[in-house]
């Protein structure tokens, strides 16, 4: 049983070892873009880290699987990392600037794809419209011949 302890006791200490980390990553890193990275990946490895071992201490110590821990576990996994992502995405899109010391910016390629996708998307619907009132003006079809 000592054995078993010793693990729980040090999954769930790096797990708080890790988020305190990902913490001080959220105060020092420079720009939302990094900080958003310290907050998904980071904290989601230390509160799963965390979650595990309470799962597992409950297993094993009190003999009780918890639904509760293994449904918050799953949650987060799968949660945080769309959350980050999506803040990123929505940061870039509003225009937040990246730290002067960023080497790659590829979601702006995404981006410029992704405009250019759309907007090749809409021209035959552009072209539809304009070609569908060609030949019709405003002045009854007089148009271009002087009135009398």
């Amino acid at each position: 049983m000592m054995i078993g302890e010793l693990l729980i006791g040090l999954l769930v200490l790096f797990g708080a070892v890790v988020s305190a980390l990902s913490a001080y990553g959220l105060i020092r890193l420079p720009d939302v873009y990094l900080r958003s990275h310290a907050a998904t990946k980071s904290t989601t490895l230390g509160v799963l880290c965390i979650l595990s071992g309470a799962f597992l201490y409950f297993m094993f110590y009190l003999d009780h699987v918890s639904a509760k821990l293994l449904l918050g576990i799953v949650f987060v996994f799968i949660t945080a990392p769309v959350a980050g992502h999506l803040n990123g995405r929505a940061a870039h899109r509003t225009g937040v600037p990246l730290w002067k010391g960023s080497v790659r910016d590829d979601l702006s390629e995404a981006m410029r794809r992704e405009e250019q996708a759309r907007v090749q998307a809409q021209e035959p619907q552009i072209l539809r419209q304009n070609n569908s009132g060609k030949g019709q003006s405003d002045d009854g079809g007089n148009s271009g011949r002087t009135q009398v």
